[in-house]
């Protein structure tokens, strides 16, 4: 299959997981600075960017985080670290997949993860995917927690929110469109922050 055509079904299905909206000039410096194309990553590693669209299209590795207006496709620079790490991609689904007790979580996961839209986290890991879920969830629970309001809780709160903050990427704008609302950003961190100010020393 020629490059042409594996750009273009690359591009298509990831038209299909998150929908056909612009990308800004805000959005493409966003993305230039935060990721890197997936031709230049893949000439650093000395690996065919024909073969790497193949495996995306046949769903063996994430597709492309975002599509830069002139179609570059932009990917993590570690897009490859979880096939290494779990000794080649023909390994890769069985190995991710295992990081979760539970095998229907595990091929939720693999689904999300091959979505590419894990551009929520600096660093995309089973232990980074299940630490984020932690601290959202913890986060999201507190207000009802029986000590809301304390000193101790503020603490406990804001130790939470600034874990979160260190996982989490800043996101752009046309991260709001494609996931149709705020990021988990907008409201577990600055959200929450806004709502419950850090209590003066």
């Amino acid at each position: 299959m020629s490059e042409v055509d594996l750009r273009r079904q690359v591009a298509e299905r990831f038209r299909e997981v998150n929908g056909d909206h612009p990308m800004t000039n805000a959005d493409d410096a966003y993305v230039s600075t935060q990721f890197v194309t997936l031709d230049e990553l893949c000439a650093a590693k000395r690996l065919d960017a024909d073969e790497t669209r193949q495996l995306m299209v046949n769903r063996r590795l994430p597709l492309p985080g975002y599509l830069r207006s002139d179609g570059a496709e932009m990917v993590p620079r570690d897009l490859f670290a979880l096939a290494d790490a779990a000794g080649g991609i023909d390994r890769l689904e069985a190995w991710f997949t295992a990081r979760w007790e539970d095998p229907d979580v595990g091929a939720q996961e693999w689904n999300s993860y091959l979505s590419g839209q894990y551009v929520c986290l600096h660093e995309v890991r089973p232990t980074t995917i299940q630490r984020k879920d932690y601290l959202t969830s913890a986060i999201n629970a507190a207000p009802s927690a029986p000590d809301a309001g304390s000193p101790h809780w503020h603490e406990r709160l804001h130790t939470l929110i600034d874990e979160l903050d260190i996982l989490e990427p800043a996101f752009t704008a046309y991260d709001r469109l494609r996931f149709n609302g705020p990021t988990s950003r907008d409201t577990y961190i600055d959200e929450m922050r806004t709502r419950f100010p850090r209590l003066d020393p």
